[in-house]
């Protein structure tokens, strides 16, 4: 190793143990959450830990103050410290580790004591009794699951070292069971364990939160696309009729004998604004069509270029939809109230598309049901209205996450009209109410 990567080496050591010791030093609380699901089990994890800090308290008395033969007043207080160092790894790990390694500590010194004098029973466990190795255990488990991975490890780490530590320092003959080997493979297993279920939570709330960014991502480009749509449609039907109106302006002289020169002047002024409107509006908006194959145009003809083979729905063609939609399985009446009246071509094109979609809705998640598309045409605009009721068989799953009701929002929100939609308690169905003004803005 060169010098230059041996002083790299050295300070990515000396920054590692600063950061150790900072993990390890930390009195911050980490609380343990409760369960998300189910309600019943929320605070299950926690009413075990106390069931476990109980149990080992009560163990260990026996074990401390008898068995080690340290007193029952010395040996209740040093249990009830293990179970005290349980309860504060609920909330604060770290000072907990800390707590029932000391615990651990002292309590094996003052029992050596006892297994040098050969006082103790034969075949005490030393220097971790049973109970303690259970207590301490859980104290790792709250401290993988809520700190970093290398404070996870070193903790266990330091619990397995700390046995064959005291073990060295008992002179003399002593007679005991060694629960060294136990305890390091207890240690180790439990820290790996909830090293891998804090790492599994982790990952679970990271999808999560990506589903939730995804979601919105996906809403946010449903209505993009669909305000494209909306605009190529409103293009293509201003497209048309800019170019009835340069053809009109064109043939209007012919249709006058001896027209006046200012008549010419000025239906050539208007042929010639609407092709430079129609120029400008194909290069403004032309760039939102997806795919330029899909509507062909007579390329020898400029005043068609990019314009559509079939003209844009409008309600004429509602019936045709409603046959449509009946053929599927849907029963769908029509109801039309108020003295029609033409309608802005984007008006009729939105509220054609808006009973499109509300008909598809119905038809992919209330199969069977019956629905209803009114029509009411008022002073203001026009009134749209499609109710359906509860489906009568079972809904089969759909992809679709509410980007239709986005969509048809947009529609009516472009036009400066509104849309609401919602269930209706009194049938089990699903309505959708929408208003577009008869001029196509407010």
């Amino acid at each position: 190793m060169t010098g230059e990567g041996a002083e790299d080496f050295g300070a990515a050591l000396r920054a590692l143990g600063r950061t150790l010791c900072r993990d390890l030093g930390t009195l911050a609380p980490m609380p343990l959450p409760p369960l998300s699901a189910p309600r019943r089990l929320r605070w299950a994890p926690h009413l075990l830990i106390l069931w476990i800090a109980v149990g080992a308290t009560l163990s260990n008395i026996d074990q401390i103050g008898i068995r080690y033969g340290v007193g029952v007043a010395l040996g209740t207080f040093l249990a009830a410290v293990q179970g005290a160092a349980i309860l504060l790894a609920l909330r604060r790990p770290v000072p907990a580790f800390w707590l029932s390694l000391a615990d651990m500590v002292v309590v094996a010194a003052l029992a050596e004591h006892q297994l040098t004098q050969q006082s103790a029973p034969p075949g005490t466990e030393w220097p971790w009794a049973g109970p303690a190795i259970v207590a301490h255990a859980t104290v790792l488990m709250l401290l993988a699951l809520r700190a970093p991975t290398r404070v996870a490890v070193v903790a266990a780490g330091l619990s397995a070292l700390a046995g064959p530590l005291l073990q060295r320092t008992v002179s003399g003959v002593a007679k005991y069971s060694s629960t060294t080997a136990l305890s390091a493979i207890v240690f180790a297993v439990i820290a790996l364990l909830g090293i891998a279920i804090r790492g599994r939570s982790e990952a679970r709330t990271r999808l999560v939160a990506q589903e939730e960014i995804t979601a919105e991502e996906r809403a946010r480009r449903t209505v993009l696309e669909e305000r494209g749509r909306i605009a190529r449609e409103l293009h293509d039907v201003v497209a048309h009729h800019m170019s009835v109106i340069s053809i009109q302006a064109q043939v209007a002289p012919h249709l006058v004998k001896d027209p006046p020169p200012e008549l010419r002047e000025n239906l050539d002024g208007i042929r010639q604004n609407a092709l430079d409107a129609l120029a400008e509006l194909r290069r403004v908006l032309g760039v939102l069509r997806a795919d330029p194959s899909d509507d062909p145009a007579d390329e020898t003809d400029p005043g068609t270029a990019a314009a559509p083979q079939l003209p844009q729905p409008s309600l004429d063609r509602l019936d045709a939809l409603v046959a449509g939609t009946r053929a599927a399985g849907l029963a769908v009446t029509t109801l039309e109230t108020g003295r029609r009246r033409p309608l802005a071509p984007g008006v009729e094109l939105s509220a054609y598309r808006i009973v499109q979609e509300a008909l598809s809705n119905a038809l992919r998640h209330a199969p069977g049901s019956r629905v209803e598309v009114a029509l009411d045409h008022v002073s203001e605009g026009l009134r749209v209205r499609v109710t359906n009721t509860a489906p009568e068989g079972p809904v089969p799953d759909s992809p679709g996450a509410g980007h239709g009701l986005l969509g048809m929002r947009e529609r009516a929100a472009m036009l400066g009209g509104t849309l609401e939609s919602g269930p209706v308690p009194e049938t089990g169905g699903f309505e959708i109410r929408a208003f577009l003004p008869a001029g196509g803005s407010r």
